[in-house]
């Protein structure tokens, strides 16, 4: 029983490809990332999140290789697709942020092929036995849903903690720099107020007081 659960782990592990990269993309930067499909109808998965820059927000295209659009999007902050790949070859996955003029992005992504294709536990004997390696199986591929679930919302709450950080930071910033202003501003109309005393109170301009 332990060999098979051994040869289901790592039946499951092989029906995964996946690669996930933090990438940051310039302004007015098209940064594009390719993934090669050799077998019609695999599952591909698409997740991206924008960490920091501007409004946290890019532009994203999928095409397959034949240069059809299966996904795009304008001033998305972050997304989570899977589709179906019905060509073989290479598909292109880019980021663009012609949009801003000045501001990169820092985008979080990831690219899964995943095969459907279920890998079968030997099984030598019937009844009981194979029952079990039916459960076993079972479980392994609920474990790795879960898994798969738990990783993403990791993603999610990371996202949103840069983009609070990052938020928090901004208000810092301004409340900085709103502060200066103000004390600048008190120090002015102190100096002019003197400035006014002094002009009143010197000389021959006694008798406009």
């Amino acid at each position: 029983m332990i060999e098979r659960i051994v040869i289901a782990l790592a039946a499951l592990v092989t029906c995964v490809s996946a690669t996930a990269l933090t990438y940051s993309v310039a302004a007015n930067e098209r940064a594009c990332f390719y993934s090669q499909i050799d077998k019609q109808g695999l599952k591909v998965a698409f997740y991206f999140a924008v960490q920091t820059g501007g409004s946290f927000d890019i532009d994203y295209s999928v095409t397959s290789p034949s240069l059809k659009v299966v996904l795009d999007g304008e001033k998305e902050r972050q997304g989570d697709f899977v589709f179906t790949a019905n060509e073989i070859g290479e598909y292109r996955f880019c980021f663009l942020n012609e949009m801003s003029t000045f501001a990169e992005k820092l985008v979080d992504f990831e690219i899964a092929v995943e095969n459907e294709a279920r890998a079968e536990l030997p099984v030598k004997q019937a009844g009981n036995e194979q029952e079990e390696a039916s459960l076993v199986e079972h479980s392994l591929h609920s474990i790795s849903g879960k898994l798969t679930s738990i990783s993403r919302s990791q993603k999610y709450f990371r996202t949103r903690e840069n983009r609070n950080f990052s938020t928090v930071k901004s208000t810092e910033s301004r409340i900085f720099y709103f502060s200066v202003v103000e004390v600048l501003g008190i120090v002015g109309i102190s100096v002019f107020q003197v400035l006014i005393v002094q002009f009143f109170f010197t000389g021959s301009r006694k008798g406009f007081v």
